[in-house]
C-alpha cells in the first residue's frame, strides 16, 4: 500500500498545485483555486484513496480503523477503477493537457487506479465482504452527485458536462447519473467478486 499511497498524493498534490496556479494566472484567490480542486470527483476519490493507503498505519485510531476496513478499501477500489474508466471513454477526448497537467491527469487517471486493482487483486481483504457491499459503496457517488449539485447551483459551473444542468436540464442530468450508477454498481460488483474469489482460492491452497 505504501506505494499506492506515494503514487496518490503525489497526484493530489500536484493538482493542487497546478489549480492553485491557475486560479493565481487568472486573477483569481486561493479560495476559488480550492473551490475548483474540491469540485471534482476525480480528485476526492484519489485523496479516498491516499487516506484508505496511508491511514491504517494508524490503526489504534478510529479513522485508521475505519479507512482499513475492507468495506472501505472495496468502496475506494470501486471509485478509482470507474473515475478511470469514465475519463477514458467520455472525458479524454475533452482536453489537450500539457506539461506538469499532463502528468497529473495520467496519476490521477490511470496511474492510481490501475496499482490500487492490481493491490486489491494480489492482496484481497482477509474477512469476507457482505453481499450487499456494492450497493453501500454506491452512497458515494450518490453524495457526491447531490454535492455537485447543490454546488452548481451556488456557483453557476458544474464539473462535468454529463451534470451540467444549465445545458442539460435537470431531467437529463438526473438520468446521466443514474446510468453512471448503475456502472458503479456493476464495478462493485466486479470488485467484490474478485476478493471473494481471491479469497475462496487462498483459502483452498492454505494447509490443513
Amino acid at each position: 500500500m505504501t506505494l499506492v499511497a506515494a503514487i496518490a498524493w503525489f497526484g493530489v498534490l500536484l493538482q493542487l498545485y497546478l489549480s492553485l496556479r491557475l486560479a493565481a494566472r487568472s486573477g483569481k484567490s486561493v479560495v476559488d483555486g480550492l473551490v475548483g480542486f474540491f469540485g471534482y470527483f476525480t480528485v476526492l476519490t484519489n485523496i479516498f484513496v491516499a487516506l484508505a493507503a496511508t491511514l491504517p498505519l494508524f490503526r489504534s485510531s478510529r479513522p485508521g480503523r475505519w479507512f482499513g476496513s475492507a468495506m472501505a478499501l472495496g468502496c475506494a477500489t470501486t471509485a478509482i477503477v470507474f473515475v478511470g474508466i469514465v475519463y477514458h471513454l467520455l472525458l479524454r477526448n475533452l482536453w489537450a493537457p500539457a506539461g506538469l497537467q499532463w502528468i497529473a491527469d495520467v496519476t490521477l487517471h490511470y496511474a492510481v487506479p490501475i496499482v490500487l486493482l492490481v493491490y486489491w487483486v494480489l492482496f484481497p481483504p482477509a474477512h469476507k465482504l457482505p453481499l450487499w457491499a456494492p450497493l453501500a459503496w454506491c452512497l458515494y457517488p450518490v453524495l457526491y452527485i447531490a454535492y455537485a449539485l447543490v454546488r452548481g447551483e451556488l456557483l453557476g459551473s458544474y464539473p462535468y458536462p454529463f451534470i451540467d444542468v444549465t445545458s442539460l436540464g435537470y431531467p437529463r442530468v438526473l438520468l446521466n447519473s443514474l446510468g453512471l450508477l448503475v456502472v458503479f454498481v456493476v464495478l462493485g460488483g466486479a470488485v467484490y467478486g474478485i476478493a471473494r474469489y481471491q479469497t475462496r482460492s487462498s483459502t483452498a491452497l492454505s494447509p490443513r
